[in-house]
C-alpha cells in the first residue's frame, strides 16, 4: 500500500554508485564490510545500459553529476570491461574509488583518457596500515604506495579515504602529515565501524575520539594543504548556523539524497551502500528492485513505498531528531549502523558510529575553533 505520509527522499541524485565487481585485489582488509570481496561477480553491459539510460537524463540537468566506481576493487574488473561499462554514460563524471595495487601504466593511461576522478585507499604511514594486508595475509602498504607513486608519475590528482580503527590524538600530527607529503586533494577520515561482516569493531571512548578530532584540526590549522572532509563539514555546518540557515533540529522534511548504489546484478539499495549483499528475514536483500525490471527513475520515485525497511529508518530518525542534540548537524544515524549495530533494527538511535564520527567530531572541531578564536 502507498504511504500517506510526505516523502523524505530526494527526487533525484546527486550520483550513483556502481558496484563493477565485488572482488577486491589483492586486499583482504581486517575491517571491511563487505561479503563477497572474494568472490568474482562482474556488473553486466546490460546493467550499466539500464542505470545510464536514466543516469544521463539526470545528468543533463545537472553538470556535476557523478557515477562513483565502488565496492570491491574497481580496477579487479579489467580494463576492458570497466571501458564497456563506462561506455553508455553520457555527460556525468566517472568516479573510481581504489586500493592502488593493481595501478599500472596502463590503467594510468585508462584513468586520463576517461577523466576518471581517483580516490585512494589508505590509512596513514606504514605503521597507520597494519588492517590494510593482503590476501595472503602480507602487508598492504607497499603495494598501495607503488600505486600511488604511479598515479603522482602520470600527474594524476587523487584524493584519499583513510579508516582509523583507534582515534588516538597523539597519532593526529603524523597521520595528517603523511596525507599532506603525500599530495592528495583531499582526505576523508573514517572511524572503524561495526558492520556487515566486521563484527570486532572496537568500543568507541568519545573523550579520546573528541581530543582525536581536535588534534587533527590543529595539524590541519598548521599546515592546511589537503582539504579534510570532516573538518570542512564541521565548518560549513557552523557557517550555515551564523548565517541563520540552519536552525536545531532540522525539518522532517529536509530531502535525503537517495544515493542508489546499483550492484552487480543490477539490484538497487537506496541510502547505504554497506547493505548491499546482505539479507535480513524482514527486509529481504534491502533492494528497492532491480534495473533490469524497471527504471532508476521509477526505484528512486517509489522507493519508500517499495521498501520496508525505510519507513522503520525514518522511526529512527525521527527519535534521534527527539533526543540528541547534535541532530542538527548529524542529521541521524547511518542505516546500515543502525542495522548493525542495533540487532537488525533500523529504528534505534545513537550508534558508535555517530559517537566518534559525528558528535565526538563536532565537538572536537569546536573545541579547536575555541582555543584559536583569537
Amino acid at each position: 500500500m502507498p504511504s500517506c505520509s510526505p516523502k523524505r527522499l530526494a527526487a533525484v541524485p546527486r550520483a550513483v554508485i556502481m558496484q563493477p565487481t565485488t572482488q577486491c585485489l589483492p586486499m583482504d582488509c581486517t575491517y571491511c564490510y563487505l561479503p563477497l570481496r572474494k568472490e568474482k561477480h562482474l556488473m553486466t553491459v546490460d546493467v550499466a545500459r539500464a542505470v545510464a539510460e536514466q543516469v544521463n537524463a539526470w545528468a543533463a540537468d545537472d553538470p556535476v553529476f557523478e557515477v562513483v566506481w565502488h565496492g570491491g576493487e574497481p580496477l579487479a574488473t579489467g580494463r576492458e570491461h570497466l571501458a564497456a561499462l563506462m561506455a553508455p554514460f553520457d555527460g556525468v563524471k566517472h568516479s573510481v574509488q581504489t586500493n592502488a595495487a593493481l595501478v599500472d601504466d596502463s590503467w594510468c593511461e585508462f584513468l586520463l583518457d576517461h577523466e576518471v576522478a581517483v580516490g585512494v585507499s589508505i590509512d596513514g604511514p606504514a605503521e597507520m596500515n597494519t588492517h590494510r594486508v593482503t590476501l595472503v595475509g602480507r602487508p598492504g602498504f607497499q603495494v598501495t604506495m607503488r600505486g600511488i607513486d604511479r598515479l603522482r608519475r602520470h600527474g594524476i590528482p587523487f584524493s584519499a579515504i583513510a579508516v582509523v580503527s583507534d582515534p588516538d590524538p597523539a597519532d593526529a600530527s603524523r597521520f595528517y602529515e603523511f596525507f599532506a607529503e603525500l599530495g592528495v586533494t583531499t582526505l576523508g577520515v573514517n572511524v572503524e565501524e561495526e558492520e556487515g561482516v566486521n563484527l570486532t569493531a572496537p568500543t568507541p571512548d568519545i573523550g579520546r575520539a573528541v581530543e582525536f578530532w581536535a588534534a587533527l584540526a590543529d595539524a590541519w590549522r598548521a599546515n592546511p594543504v589537503v582539504r579534510l572532509r570532516e573538518i570542512q563539514r564541521v565548518l560549513n555546518f557552523a557557517g550555515a548556523v551564523l548565517q541563520g540557515q540552519v536552525t536545531a533540529p532540522l525539518p522532517a522534511s529536509a530531502p535525503w539524497d537517495p544515493l542508489p548504489t546499483v550492484a552487480y546484478d543490477g539490484g538497487v539499495v537506496m541510502l547505504s551502500p554497506e547493505l548491499a549483499g546482505f539479507t535480513d528475514e524482514r527486509f529481504g536483500d534491502f533492494t528497492t528492485g532491480n534495473v533490469l525490471g524497471l527504471g532508476l527513475d521509477v526505484l528512486v520515485a517509489e522507493a519508500e513505498e517499495r521498501t520496508p525497511w525505510i519507513a522503520e529508518f525514518w522511526k529512527g530518525v525521527d527519535a534521534c531528531r527527539a533526543a540528541c542534540p547534535s541532530f542538527a548537524f548529524c542529521g541521524g544515524a547511518h542505516p546500515a549502523n543502525r542495522y548493525f549495530e542495533h540487532d537488525g533494527r533500523m529504528d534505534g538511535t545513537r550508534t558508535r558510529y555517530c559517537t566518534t564520527a559525528k558528535i565526538a567530531l563536532l565537538e572536537g572541531v569546536t573545541r579547536h575553533v575555541r582555543e584559536h578564536a583569537h
